[in-house]
């Protein structure tokens, strides 16, 4: 009993003396205010969150833009040309697809988008990809996985190279054209890309730039860049054999219109896909996009109509695609009515550049890359320094600061100076950085075909390959 007795007396005291400590834990609880509690629990949470309808819709965008390049450029390049360089020319596209995006994975992410200074990435800080998963990267999206931001941005670098090629097809040599494709988006694309969008970069206006260009998705960093630098691979590499003396008409259309037909479906996923989430402003991009197109393809049409008597089928694929690369800077920041508007300006310029520029130039753009390109592109980043309005994008009334002041982006001359600087630059350094590329290129293999394999065509010679049994 006694022994009963005594443990009961133990338990007792061991309770007593544990109690003595609760009330200040409770009254150190008490103390805290709603304020405090709620911000402990804030700090307790993780910072961004997987948002899965956003996750969605940019899986969606990049596998949309990377049928951009395949099946839809490569079919819209392959049928403009002459039958004998059909699957060459639809390979410079293919190959581009396993070739930019090695590189990427090996450090083309970390020169695009990881930090560094600004004009370029640190190389290693993705290298390989390290670091790259399902944490989303809050500086570019915080709503979805790192790794579904990196796979979007990727189809952005295939494509972009892939488009110089139609200025040079049917007389290039597969080894050159490889090589340059490597130089070039090392040296052109990773680093303007990196300027324009990543953080830090001396073009961003949301992440610590100094001059703020607006390019939703790619007027700069895309078009312009591939634009200008196939107009500078063209006059360098010379015209085809026989151009203009010899009709050079394209083998087939119905593959042409079946590529514009995709591109402008994956164009969706180019433009709205760059709001990075399924709300508001990827809807508005979208619309902004497609109204672009349209008036662009009837512009171009009604001057065809009326300069040449007929509208042809052709002209108005070009022109669509031309609509395209015009709203593709503006179409996250500009009203459907103003993107209507672009997009007419967009479909006349390069109409007259195709047809009236180039021949008062001289040069061989085979598939009229910086007629379409570069030319809408630029088009479209000029008047966006008009037209941009913070009624369809808030942030670029509140984001920029110089000098720690806000300062407004929306239209007005002041944008308009930006934007004019955003285009100078990327066009001075497309044009430097290929034309020393190329004399390297040509310096080590050679550029050009022989006389007598761009005779016989680049499929036998460059492939050992017919896109047609006779």
């Amino acid at each position: 009993m006694r022994s009963i007795y005594g443990i009961r007396v133990l338990v007792v005291v061991s309770l007593l003396w544990a109690g003595a400590f609760l009330p200040q834990n409770t009254c150190a609880a008490d103390a805290l205010s709603l304020e405090q509690r709620v911000a402990q629990l804030e700090a307790a949470k993780p910072a961004t969150l997987i948002n899965n309808g956003d996750n969605a819709w940019m899986l969606i965008s990049a596998a949309m833009v990377l049928m951009m390049s395949a099946p839809g450029l490569i079919l819209f390049y392959g049928g403009l040309v002459r039958t004998k360089n059909v699957l060459a020319t639809m390979m410079h596209t293919l190959v581009l697809m396993a070739v930019v995006s090695a590189l990427w994975m090996v450090f083309g992410y970390s020169m695009s988008f990881g930090e560094g200074n600004a004009f370029f990435g640190n190389p290693t800080q993705f290298f390989l990809l390290h670091g790259v998963g399902g944490v989303p990267n809050p500086d570019y999206a915080g709503t979805i996985p790192q790794t579904s931001f990196m796979l979007f941005q990727m189809m952005f670098a295939i494509i972009t190279p892939a488009l110089i090629s139609g200025a040079i097809a049917e007389r290039i040599r597969f080894s050159a054209y490889l090589l340059f494709m490597v130089l070039w988006v090392t040296v052109v694309y990773f680093p303007l890309c990196h300027m324009v969008w990543g953080k830090g970069g001396w073009f961003n206006w949301a992440l610590g730039g100094n001059i703020p260009v607006l390019d939703f998705a790619g007027g700069t960093v895309v078009h312009v860049s591939s634009g200008v630098s196939a107009l500078v691979a063209a006059i360098m590499l010379g015209k085809c054999t026989g151009y203009p003396r010899e009709p050079m008409v394209p083998h087939n259309l119905v593959l042409s219109l079946i590529g514009t037909g995709l591109l402008w479906v994956g164009w969706f996923g180019f433009n709205a896909g760059s709001a990075v989430n399924a709300g508001e402003l990827a809807s508005s991009a979208f619309a902004a996009t497609h109204f672009s197109a349209v008036a662009a393809a009837l512009s171009w049409a009604g001057l065809e109509w009326l300069l040449k008597g007929k509208p042809s089928v052709l002209g108005i694929a070009s022109g669509m695609v031309a609509g395209l690369a015009t709203i593709t800077p503006a179409s996250g920041f500009v009203t459907v009515p103003a993107a209507f508007g672009i997009g007419l300006c967009g479909g006349a310029a390069c109409y007259l550049a195709v047809t009236k520029l180039k021949a008062w130039l001289g040069y061989d753009d085979s598939l009229d890359v910086f007629g379409v390109h570069g030319v809408g592109s630029t088009v479209g980043l000029l008047l966006l320094g008009f037209f941009a309005n913070p009624a369809v994008n808030g942030a670029i009334a509140t984001t920029f600061k110089s000098g720690g002041q806000v300062i407004s982006l929306a239209g007005g001359l002041a944008q308009f100076k930006n934007q004019l600087l955003g285009v100078l630059f990327t066009a001075a350094l497309a044009a430097g950085a290929t034309f020393i590329i190329l004399k390297l290129v040509n310096s080590i293999i050679g550029l050009r075909l022989s006389a007598e394999d761009e005779y016989s065509g680049l499929d036998l010679t460059q492939h050992g390959e017919s896109a047609y049994n006779d």
